[in-house]
């Protein structure tokens, strides 16, 4: 996968973490009563983020000396 391609795809992610932050904010706001799925929202977050990390770090060019 080349840098333009990383890019994309992390804009992508970002987009939907950031979607999945309002929507468990909301969720937790409006004391929602599915308490499972607010949980799963979360882990699906928790897992993007780890995604963008991994692809930020993917990024960075090797400084082997």
């Amino acid at each position: 996968m080349d840098q333009p391609e990383i890019e994309k795809w992390l804009e992508e992610l970002r987009i939907e973490h950031r979607d999945l932050d309002e929507v468990i904010r909301h969720l937790i706001e409006t004391r929602h009563s599915d308490s499972m799925r607010i949980q799963r929202l979360k882990k699906r977050k928790l897992k993007l983020k780890d995604m963008i990390t991994k692809l930020e770090s993917e990024l960075i060019p090797d400084l082997d000396a």
